[in-house]
């Protein structure tokens, strides 16, 4: 329970923070948010078809639906445009998607969903 908790304050924490970003940015940087929300779970719609049970995702799923599941990869989407930017308004939009990408896993995580094991079930 205290991990959850952990999570769940991270979350709001990156829920503030994106917000923030969005807003006083806007343009492009609102759609971004808006897709780094939502990413990861675009995996659901990767070889979703077959026979599966309830609570268990197919296997071609679960290889997409893990790597969108781990921080490091908003990281390092956020990582790499700062470092290739010239000033701090050039990587608004690539860092408010990270943000938002993080805002997605830790709430996952919050509610309980983390990644799964090769065979779909929930760990």
């Amino acid at each position: 329970m205290p991990v959850r908790v952990a999570w769940a304050l991270l979350a709001a924490f990156l829920l503030v923070w994106t917000v923030f970003e969005a807003v006083k940015h806007a343009g492009w940087v609102i759609p971004l948010a808006l897709l780094g929300l939502v990413l990861p779970d675009l995996s659901f719609f990767v070889g979703g078809s077959g026979p599966h049970r309830p609570g268990r995702l197919p296997a071609a799923t679960v290889r997409v639906y893990n790597p969108l599941h781990r921080p490091i990869l908003p990281i390092i989407a956020m990582a790499i445009p700062a470092a290739l930017a010239d000033g701090p308004g050039d990587n608004a939009a690539p860092f408010t998607f990270g943000l938002a990408w993080l805002l997605h896993i830790a709430a996952d995580r919050a509610f309980g969903y983390g990644l799964r094991t090769p065979d779909g079930w929930q760990r």
